[in-house]
Protein backbone atom coordinates (compact mmCIF):
# COMPACT_ATOMS: atom_id res chain seq x y z
CA UNK A 1 0.00 0.00 0.00
CA UNK A 2 2.86 2.26 1.09
CA UNK A 3 4.49 2.13 -2.78
CA UNK A 4 1.19 2.75 -4.45
CA UNK A 5 1.04 5.73 -2.34
CA UNK A 6 4.45 6.47 -3.52
CA UNK A 7 4.13 6.17 -7.19
CA UNK A 8 0.51 8.39 -6.98
CA UNK A 9 2.95 10.81 -5.49
CA UNK A 10 5.32 10.98 -7.96
CA UNK A 11 3.20 10.55 -10.07
CA UNK A 12 0.95 13.44 -9.39
CA UNK A 13 4.45 15.30 -9.27
CA UNK A 14 5.17 14.82 -12.58
CA UNK A 15 2.11 16.33 -13.41
CA UNK A 16 2.33 19.39 -11.46
CA UNK A 17 5.83 19.94 -12.38
CA UNK A 18 5.29 19.21 -16.05
CA UNK A 19 7.42 16.95 -17.05
CA UNK A 20 9.18 17.17 -20.20
CA UNK A 21 8.93 13.25 -20.96
CA UNK A 22 5.56 13.30 -20.03
CA UNK A 23 4.85 16.49 -22.09
CA UNK A 24 6.29 14.85 -25.09
CA UNK A 25 4.39 11.92 -24.55
CA UNK A 26 1.39 14.05 -24.91
CA UNK A 27 1.51 16.06 -27.25
CA UNK A 28 2.89 13.21 -29.69
CA UNK A 29 -0.64 11.65 -29.06
CA UNK A 30 -2.78 13.89 -29.30
CA UNK A 31 -0.75 15.61 -32.33
CA UNK A 32 -1.10 11.87 -34.06
CA UNK A 33 -4.94 11.22 -33.31
CA UNK A 34 -5.98 14.61 -34.48
CA UNK A 35 -4.52 14.45 -37.66
CA UNK A 36 -5.81 11.30 -38.04
CA UNK A 37 -9.47 12.81 -36.85
CA UNK A 38 -9.38 15.11 -39.16
CA UNK A 39 -9.01 12.93 -41.96
CA UNK A 40 -10.97 10.08 -40.88
CA UNK A 41 -13.82 12.81 -40.54
CA UNK A 42 -13.43 13.97 -44.44
CA UNK A 43 -13.62 10.21 -45.80
CA UNK A 44 -16.39 9.51 -42.68
CA UNK A 45 -18.57 12.25 -44.17
CA UNK A 46 -18.22 11.54 -47.50
CA UNK A 47 -18.94 7.86 -47.33
CA UNK A 48 -21.24 8.01 -44.58
CA UNK A 49 -23.75 11.06 -46.55
CA UNK A 50 -23.23 9.34 -49.77
CA UNK A 51 -24.40 5.93 -48.54
CA UNK A 52 -27.67 8.15 -46.95
CA UNK A 53 -28.25 9.68 -50.48
CA UNK A 54 -26.87 7.54 -53.12
CA UNK A 55 -28.83 4.54 -54.54
CA UNK A 56 -27.10 2.18 -56.25
CA UNK A 57 -26.58 -1.90 -56.25
CA UNK A 58 -24.86 -3.51 -53.22
CA UNK A 59 -25.45 -0.14 -51.21
CA UNK A 60 -27.01 -2.23 -48.28
CA UNK A 61 -23.70 -4.70 -48.51
CA UNK A 62 -21.85 -1.53 -47.92
CA UNK A 63 -23.88 0.08 -45.32
CA UNK A 64 -23.31 -3.18 -43.64
CA UNK A 65 -19.84 -3.94 -44.19
CA UNK A 66 -19.30 -0.10 -42.55
CA UNK A 67 -20.96 -1.12 -39.87
CA UNK A 68 -18.98 -4.43 -38.93
CA UNK A 69 -16.02 -2.10 -39.43
CA UNK A 70 -16.95 -0.14 -37.05
CA UNK A 71 -15.72 -3.27 -34.35
CA UNK A 72 -12.55 -3.76 -36.23
CA UNK A 73 -9.84 -4.94 -33.56
CA UNK A 74 -6.96 -3.19 -33.58
CA UNK A 75 -4.35 -5.53 -33.55
CA UNK A 76 -6.02 -6.48 -37.41
CA UNK A 77 -5.97 -3.06 -38.14
CA UNK A 78 -2.40 -2.16 -37.69
CA UNK A 79 -0.89 -5.74 -39.10
CA UNK A 80 -3.07 -4.28 -42.06
CA UNK A 81 -1.42 -1.17 -42.60
CA UNK A 82 2.12 -2.77 -41.31
CA UNK A 83 1.57 -5.54 -44.70
CA UNK A 84 1.13 -2.37 -46.53
CA UNK A 85 3.94 -0.78 -45.24
CA UNK A 86 6.54 -2.77 -45.01
CA UNK A 87 9.66 -3.10 -47.30
CA UNK A 88 7.95 -6.26 -49.13
CA UNK A 89 4.42 -4.40 -48.93
CA UNK A 90 2.64 -1.96 -52.10
CA UNK A 91 3.43 1.10 -50.20
CA UNK A 92 7.34 -0.07 -48.48
CA UNK A 93 9.23 2.09 -50.92
CA UNK A 94 7.51 5.24 -49.19
CA UNK A 95 9.63 3.62 -46.03
CA UNK A 96 6.58 5.31 -43.67
CA UNK A 97 6.55 2.32 -41.16
CA UNK A 98 7.65 3.10 -37.78
CA UNK A 99 6.85 7.00 -38.01
CA UNK A 100 4.14 9.04 -36.45
CA UNK A 101 3.02 8.81 -40.22
CA UNK A 102 2.14 5.66 -40.30
CA UNK A 103 0.50 5.41 -36.88
CA UNK A 104 -2.08 8.17 -37.80
CA UNK A 105 -2.99 5.75 -40.56
CA UNK A 106 -3.56 2.99 -38.44
CA UNK A 107 -5.98 5.12 -36.92
CA UNK A 108 -7.40 6.72 -40.25
CA UNK A 109 -8.45 2.87 -40.89
CA UNK A 110 -10.19 2.43 -37.30
CA UNK A 111 -11.69 5.63 -37.05
CA UNK A 112 -13.39 5.89 -40.29
CA UNK A 113 -15.66 3.23 -40.05
CA UNK A 114 -17.13 4.86 -37.04
CA UNK A 115 -17.74 8.00 -38.05
CA UNK A 116 -19.33 7.02 -41.75
CA UNK A 117 -21.86 4.59 -40.21
CA UNK A 118 -22.86 7.14 -37.54
CA UNK A 119 -22.84 9.88 -40.69
CA UNK A 120 -24.87 7.12 -42.58
CA UNK A 121 -27.68 7.35 -39.86
CA UNK A 122 -27.81 10.56 -38.92
CA UNK A 123 -28.20 11.70 -42.56
CA UNK A 124 -30.66 8.96 -43.48
CA UNK A 125 -32.83 9.96 -40.40
CA UNK A 126 -32.66 13.28 -41.74
CA UNK A 127 -33.69 12.76 -45.13
CA UNK A 128 -36.49 10.30 -43.90
CA UNK A 129 -37.57 14.52 -42.46
CA UNK A 130 -36.52 16.19 -45.22
CA UNK A 131 -36.56 14.21 -48.74
CA UNK A 132 -39.89 15.19 -50.12
CA UNK A 133 -39.04 18.95 -49.86
CA UNK A 134 -35.96 18.81 -50.84
CA UNK A 135 -36.04 16.91 -54.11
CA UNK A 136 -39.42 19.36 -54.85
CA UNK A 137 -36.58 21.76 -54.72
CA UNK A 138 -34.49 19.90 -57.35
CA UNK A 139 -31.81 19.25 -55.01
CA UNK A 140 -29.29 17.15 -57.11
CA UNK A 141 -27.56 14.12 -54.36
CA UNK A 142 -24.24 15.99 -53.71
CA UNK A 143 -26.56 19.39 -52.97
CA UNK A 144 -28.64 16.79 -50.24
CA UNK A 145 -25.98 15.44 -49.15
CA UNK A 146 -24.31 18.55 -48.17
CA UNK A 147 -27.80 20.26 -46.81
CA UNK A 148 -27.69 17.13 -44.54
CA UNK A 149 -24.52 17.47 -43.39
CA UNK A 150 -25.14 20.84 -42.23
CA UNK A 151 -27.95 19.81 -40.59
CA UNK A 152 -27.02 17.27 -38.97
CA UNK A 153 -24.06 19.10 -37.89
CA UNK A 154 -24.41 18.51 -33.96
CA UNK A 155 -24.46 14.55 -34.47
CA UNK A 156 -21.88 14.61 -35.97
CA UNK A 157 -19.44 16.74 -33.73
CA UNK A 158 -20.57 13.96 -31.55
CA UNK A 159 -19.42 10.73 -33.94
CA UNK A 160 -16.22 12.89 -34.36
CA UNK A 161 -15.71 13.15 -30.75
CA UNK A 162 -16.63 9.40 -30.30
CA UNK A 163 -13.70 8.75 -32.99
CA UNK A 164 -11.42 10.66 -31.42
CA UNK A 165 -12.03 8.90 -27.82
CA UNK A 166 -11.22 5.72 -30.11
CA UNK A 167 -8.44 6.72 -31.20
CA UNK A 168 -6.12 8.57 -28.19
CA UNK A 169 -7.26 5.15 -26.42
CA UNK A 170 -5.79 3.26 -29.15
CA UNK A 171 -2.76 0.72 -28.51
CA UNK A 172 -2.35 -2.49 -30.09
CA UNK A 173 -2.66 -0.60 -33.57
CA UNK A 174 0.30 1.75 -33.16
CA UNK A 175 2.02 -0.76 -31.14
CA UNK A 176 2.82 -2.64 -34.48
CA UNK A 177 2.84 0.11 -37.09
CA UNK A 178 4.64 2.76 -34.81
CA UNK A 179 7.55 0.32 -32.68
CA UNK A 180 6.76 2.27 -29.46
CA UNK A 181 10.51 4.41 -30.41
CA UNK A 182 11.32 6.77 -27.15
CA UNK A 183 11.27 10.37 -28.43
CA UNK A 184 9.93 9.46 -32.29
CA UNK A 185 6.62 6.78 -31.72
CA UNK A 186 6.21 6.51 -28.30
CA UNK A 187 2.46 7.63 -27.45
CA UNK A 188 0.53 7.69 -24.07
CA UNK A 189 -0.84 3.89 -24.40
CA UNK A 190 2.09 2.14 -25.56
CA UNK A 191 4.31 4.03 -23.24
CA UNK A 192 1.80 2.87 -20.34
CA UNK A 193 2.17 -0.64 -21.42
CA UNK A 194 5.87 -0.32 -21.50
CA UNK A 195 6.49 1.61 -18.34
CA UNK A 196 4.79 -0.61 -16.55
CA UNK A 197 6.71 -3.85 -17.75
CA UNK A 198 9.18 -1.83 -16.78
CA UNK A 199 8.17 -1.11 -13.06
CA UNK A 200 8.27 2.43 -13.39
CA UNK A 201 4.92 2.80 -12.30
CA UNK A 202 5.19 6.46 -11.16
CA UNK A 203 5.12 7.57 -15.71
CA UNK A 204 2.57 5.14 -16.27
CA UNK A 205 0.36 6.25 -13.62
CA UNK A 206 0.81 9.58 -14.71
CA UNK A 207 0.01 8.91 -18.24
CA UNK A 208 -2.71 7.21 -16.94
CA UNK A 209 -4.16 9.92 -15.50
CA UNK A 210 -3.68 12.33 -18.00
CA UNK A 211 -5.26 9.88 -20.43
CA UNK A 212 -8.23 9.59 -17.80
CA UNK A 213 -8.68 13.21 -17.87
CA UNK A 214 -8.84 13.40 -21.45
CA UNK A 215 -11.73 10.38 -21.86
CA UNK A 216 -13.89 12.18 -18.99
CA UNK A 217 -13.27 15.50 -21.01
CA UNK A 218 -14.34 14.16 -24.03
CA UNK A 219 -17.42 12.35 -22.20
CA UNK A 220 -18.33 15.91 -21.23
CA UNK A 221 -18.04 17.33 -24.65
CA UNK A 222 -20.65 14.98 -26.02
CA UNK A 223 -22.98 15.46 -23.09
CA UNK A 224 -22.90 19.73 -23.87
CA UNK A 225 -22.99 19.13 -27.60
CA UNK A 226 -26.12 17.03 -26.80
CA UNK A 227 -27.33 19.11 -24.62
CA UNK A 228 -26.86 21.94 -27.23
CA UNK A 229 -28.14 20.32 -29.91
CA UNK A 230 -31.59 19.56 -28.17
CA UNK A 231 -31.87 23.32 -27.02
CA UNK A 232 -31.89 24.16 -30.66
CA UNK A 233 -34.00 21.91 -31.89
CA UNK A 234 -36.51 22.96 -29.46
CA UNK A 235 -35.83 26.72 -29.61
Amino acid sequence: MADLIEAFRRATGLIVTIDPNLVEILMLSVQVSLSAIAIASVLGFAIGGALAVYRFPGRGAVSAVLSALMGLPPVVAGLVVYLLLSNAGPLGVLQLLYTPTAMIIAQVVLVTPIIGALTRQACQDLLEEYDEQLRSLGASPSAIVVTLLWDGRFRLITAVLAGFGRAIAEVGAVMIVGGNIDHVTRTMTTAIALETSKGNIALALALGIVLLALAFAINAALIGVQRLANRLAYA
